[in-house]
């Protein structure tokens, strides 16, 4: 993402053409997701596709953690998600490759196994919603923690078109997984904690009265070591320090006190 900044890159063409590269392959990134779920939205009613749902509390339910982010219930369902997936994901993939790309499995699995362990017994979990949320609170959390340019710019806009996702993380409507929802979230922010790291930060904008604050300490070091004397560890003790070839040791005499 190219954000202007009284600091300009060197090359600020080779600068935008890497950010139109890195936008082009997030927005292919996330319509390819979106055309995954089309294709298994289409190929799911030829069958029961319960048995590939989170099944909350049943052992057989399991394996549903893996499949059930890619069923979904109705056209409207499929839409909601899909039009949250490319904006979050494209977001997301565009300010942080490589943090999204490594916490995605965190927030899949997440968004499944709070459906498992929270939900109702006999009910049936299913839908992207969980992802959508963990996108979310992971653009979120990374622009609290990071606090960089575009780090709170992308927390912002996230924000402004998703913030309803903070509150339903909790139960609000029935027949709505608000249990998914919360372990998306949760796997969203794990992920954001663990690999704030993981994309390099932009270049800080350096002020001048820094500049001015670190060339006096470079000249008041200087002048330390010009006129200060050195350390006590620094001067040889003098039973410890070898002698010159050429220096002789002198014998002082002392009078009696009797005479």
């Amino acid at each position: 993402m190219y954000l202007p900044s009284p600091h300009d890159p060197h090359d600020p063409e080779t600068q935008r053409a890497a950010d139109r590269r890195r936008l082009g392959a997030a927005l292919r990134g996330s319509i390819a997701f979106v055309l995954l779920l089309l294709i298994v939205f289409g190929v799911q009613g030829l069958g029961d596709y319960r048995a590939f749902a989170v099944a909350a509390g049943a052992v057989a339910g399991l394996p549903g953690i893996l499949s059930a982010p890619l069923l979904h219930g109705s056209p409207e369902h499929l839409v909601a998600n899909a039009s949250a997936l490319l904006i979050l994901g494209t977001l997301a993939l565009t300010v942080y490759p490589r943090a999204t790309v490594r916490g995605l499995p965190l927030m899949w699995l997440g968004s499944g196994l709070g459906a498992w362990l929270l939900g109702d017994p006999g009910s049936f979990h299913l839908g992207a919603s969980g992802l959508t949320h963990g996108l979310m609170f992971l653009l979120f959390v990374l622009g609290l923690l990071r606090r960089d340019r575009p780090s709170i710019a992308a927390g912002m806009i996230a924000f402004l078109f998703y913030g309803g996702m903070l509150l339903t993380v909790l139960p609000q409507e029935p027949g709505v997984s608000w249990q998914s929802h919360l372990g998306g979230a949760l796997g969203g922010a794990l992920a954001a904690w663990l690999l704030r790291r993981s994309d390099p930060l932009p270049p800080q904008r350096r002020y001048s009265w820094e500049l001015e604050e670190e060339e006096a300490e470079r000249a008041a070091q200087a002048e330390r070591d010009t006129f200060e004397p050195g350390a006590p560890r620094d001067v040889p003790v003098l039973w410890q320090r070898e002698p010159r070839e050429d220096e002789r040791g002198v014998v002082l005499p002392f009078r009696r006190r009797d005479e």
